[in-house]
């Protein structure tokens, strides 16, 4: 007994089912301490920065 398929998928349906595979936009937000946009909960890269604290210094 192998894991075979019945009968055969055809492209429209093979393609339908691949049709969800997007790539959404990242989620961007506004830096609370510069206002650059950053990714969410990491380190914004303009200043180095995170919830309102100093963590990375940036040279600028």
């Amino acid at each position: 007994m192998s894991i075979c398929p019945k009968n055969k998928s055809s492209k429209a349906r093979r393609d339908s089912r691949r049709a969800n595979w997007k790539m959404s936009n990242p989620t961007l937000v506004k830096c609370s301490k510069c206002g650059a946009l950053m990714v969410p909960h990491q380190v914004c890269k303009a200043c180095g920065s995170y919830n309102k604290k100093q963590i990375v210094e940036v040279d600028e």
